[in-house]
């Protein structure tokens, strides 16, 4: 069928001129961004211009005739608008063209109105008599690919570790007794161990094979089969394990590390104290040596002196203890010490006291308990002597000289625990962007007639802008936790300390984002969120405590902070400061840079998308930070206030800059990671995720980028639509984003989402 009436040039911008138009709320904005286009649109003839032109011209609007033949025009071409097309509107605008015309073009300036006014077709296939074809995502993006992308080099282990996940064991179920709960994540783990993934961080010698990065993987993977699970698994193998492997030497590698890698040895790592939580090295538990006897004997003083909190405790045979080492009356600072807890009868041994914690907000699954130890006594050779040890001759030594040296360098061995808990909460946001999205993918609420199918929660602008930042957030944060745990590995880099800053903040912000994510999941999935069948309300509970152990979120951004004003030294005295700022004057210029009015308010799309910007931006904040908050601590100094005091006073500037390096770091590392893919497709799909995460981290700091001037009121407001853009552009893909994260299908069993 032949169209006499529009030329294909006009033609294909009718569907687009109805829309505009069928509010009749046609906004400056609007207008300019749909003039800007017909100027650049080559295609078009000086007369197609100017004709499509007078149809902008608000004080005189297409007549309502004219609007009618639009409608007729579209209706008589019989054409199907699908929903699930990357440009649904210039996709439908160009089969229009090509059932009148013998031409097909896809005009790129009809895909930039339809990107620039976020135009979706929920807003407008009503308007439309036409079939519309509810495909909810697009197949532009392939999920494996993606998913390989993230798996990088280790794609075969987590394969293999994903598919050892659907064996019958892993089942998810609701599970409201605790000591069955118990028995059931026992089981889980041993069978893990059976495979080998106990072992996997531990040397060939002792049944692994070395690979640290792998076993963070299987944390991740963890969560989508339960939290539980994945947790006692880090007790046993990593903290109990890992406690032995980094501060044992050879003689308890080899006696204990293959048991426990074989769950033939349970144990469980107890640090934490009632009475001091994070206060690691102020803990009061005593390990005295008697030199009589060639032992170390293990006391708690006091009431709340107790080990709290401890994962294992109820099915251990032994414990990693940390307490104050004392030898011939000195106190030696903290020291681990390997004390058995139970004979083979699983029965307590003298002078060992442990109590069930009993039920949690989540991690029930997790026997947590407190343990009371009452003199009991071990021989020497239980301490865990690679940074110190008791001599035969009854005298301690130390390589490392400095006692508080030797204490951070002994935590910096752990570090890699707090990678796997920011691990965790990242699968466990992940399951719960997943369960949250495939329900928006099916679920449809609302629209304007009660004659057509109802809109896809998806659609609507509100609940993309809710959930799509979140799912860029999990690209970031996945690519940046590959790259702490590679340089935790890292054999070439001994000293620790600048990662243990790094990571100390990014666990804290990934597992806050973790648990705000989790409950914006809930919240967007109504009261099918609420059920436990759909695995958010037990997330909810298990992603909770992330937050405040392996390091306090709060401590750990003040920890972050003043690695930043140290230069990755750990303590501050009022003598030693000016050498801090001898540091700082390094590192950052007084003069901070001046913001030019011009870029404060600069507001288009090639600044606003362009990383340089994002990270310009996210630098500013934490050199600002920096250097504001290393004079007030000069000036409290100066005025003789104790360092102490000094850094209480400014301890919540300390964690806005322990916030903001940890920002600008995760992002750095991203757009790194970007510039590694080879497919120009993937790689711009990406660069959109490092974007949108980028804008929207800026967009939830834009009361002190406002303060600082650094933007105004214009940019402030364009970054705010453009967020809301980049989540309409990601729309058609948003299912194929959280299928790339690689959940096993046989976990993903969540009613909601099938």
């Amino acid at each position: 069928m032949q169209d006499s009436t529009y030329s294909s040039e006009i033609l294909q911008y009718i569907p687009f001129f109805y829309v505009i138009w069928s509010d009749d709320l046609l906004t400056t904005s609007e207008i300019d961004v749909v003039q800007n286009a017909i100027d650049a649109d080559n295609s078009l003839s000086e007369r197609s211009r100017a004709q499509l032109l007078t149809w902008l011209n608000t004080n005189n609007p297409p007549a309502n005739s004219e609007l009618k033949k639009w409608k007729r025009t579209i209706s008589n071409s019989s054409v199907k608008l699908t929903e699930s097309e990357t440009y649904p509107l210039t996709s439908f605008s160009q089969k229009i063209v090509c059932h009148y015309k013998k031409e097909c073009p896809f005009n790129d300036q009809l895909k930039h109105i339809e990107i620039q006014l976020g135009i979706q077709p929920n807003h407008y296939n009503h308007l439309f008599d036409v079939e519309v074809v509810h495909k909810s995502t697009s197949d532009f993006y392939s999920a494996d690919a993606i998913d390989t992308i993230l798996k990088g080099k280790h794609a075969t282990v987590v394969d293999s570790f994903r598919k050892t996940l659907a064996d019958p064991i892993f089942k998810w179920e609701v599970h409201r007794n605790k000591e069955k709960f118990r028995e059931t994540v026992l089981k889980q783990v041993k069978f893990l161990a059976d495979k080998g993934y106990g072992a996997m961080a531990y040397p060939e010698a002792y049944g692994g094979t070395d690979d640290m990065e792998g076993y963070a993987y299987m944390f991740e993977n963890m969560m989508f089969a339960d939290g539980s699970l994945s947790i006692k698994f880090g007790v046993q193998f990593g903290l109990f394990g890992g406690s032995i492997q980094k501060l044992g030497t050879k003689k308890h590698h080899d006696q204990y590390l293959t048991k426990t890698g074989k769950t033939e040895l349970l144990g469980c790592f107890a640090m934490t104290e009632t009475g001091h939580g994070s206060n690691v090295r102020g803990i009061k538990t005593t390990a005295t040596y008697n030199k009589a006897t060639d032992e170390i004997v293990i006391h708690t003083p006091g009431k709340n002196d107790n080990k709290e909190y401890i994962g294992n405790a109820l099915h251990s045979k032994m414990a990693t203890v940390f307490a104050q080492l004392i030898v011939n009356g000195k106190n030696e600072g903290v020291h681990a010490i390997l004390v058995p807890l139970r004979n083979k009868e699983h029965e307590l041994l003298p002078g060992v006291t442990v109590e069930d914690n009993g039920y949690k907000l989540g991690l029930n699954g997790v026997d947590n308990g407190k343990i009371w130890f009452d003199q009991v006594a071990v021989p020497r050779e239980n301490l865990l002597n690679r940074y110190g040890d008791i001599k035969e001759d009854g005298s301690y030594y130390s390589e490392i000289k400095n006692p508080n040296k030797r204490f951070f360098t002994m935590l910096g061995t752990l570090v890699g625990g707090r990678i796997c808990v920011a691990r965790a909460g990242l699968g466990g946001a992940k399951f719960a962007l997943a369960v949250a999205i495939k329900h928006a993918l099916k679920r449809r609420q609302f629209n304007d007639s009660v004659k057509i199918q109802e809109d896809l929660l998806m659609d609507y602008p509100s609940h993309q802008l809710r959930l799509t930042p979140l799912v860029a957030s999990a690209y970031v944060y996945h690519v940046t936790l590959d790259k702490m745990m590679q340089l935790y590995c890292d054999p070439s880099e001994p000293d620790k300390r600048k990662v243990e800053t790094q990571v100390a903040g990014l666990k804290s912000i990934i597992t806050w984002y973790a648990n705000d994510s989790i409950q914006e999941c809930r919240e967007a999935c109504g009261g099918k969120g609420y059920l436990l069948e759909n695995r958010i309300a037990d997330l909810k509970g298990d992603v909770d405590i992330f937050t405040t152990f392996e390091g306090d979120n709060t401590v750990l951004l003040l920890l972050a902070a003043k690695g930043v004003l140290s230069d990755f030294k750990s303590e501050f005295n009022s003598a030693g400061f000016s050498a801090v700022l001898k540091i700082l004057g390094m590192q950052i210029n007084d003069k901070l840079t001046t913001i030019n009015p011009i870029y404060s308010n600069k507001v288009d799309k090639d600044h606003l998308y362009n990383p340089k910007f994002h990270k310009h931006a996210l630098e500013y904040r934490t050199r600002r930070l920096t250097y504001t908050l290393a004079m007030r601590i000069r000036d409290y100094i100066k005025q003789g206030v104790p360092s102490y005091q000094a850094f209480l006073k400014v301890q919540t500037h300390l964690l806005a800059l322990g916030k903001a390096y940890s920002n600008e770091l995760a992002y750095n590392t991203f757009i790194d990671f970007i510039q590694d893919i080879e497919d120009d497709k993937n790689r711009t799909l990406f660069q959109k995720l490092g974007t949108l995460h980028a804008l929207h981290t800026i967009r939830q700091d834009a009361e002190w980028y406002l303060e600082q001037g650094y933007i105004g009121g214009t940019k402030s407001k364009a970054i705010r639509q453009r967020v809301e853009r980049l989540c309409t552009e990601l729309r058609p893909h948003i299912g194929v984003l959280v299928d790339g994260f690689g959940i096993p299908e046989h976990c993903m069993t969540a009613p909601i989402t099938q």
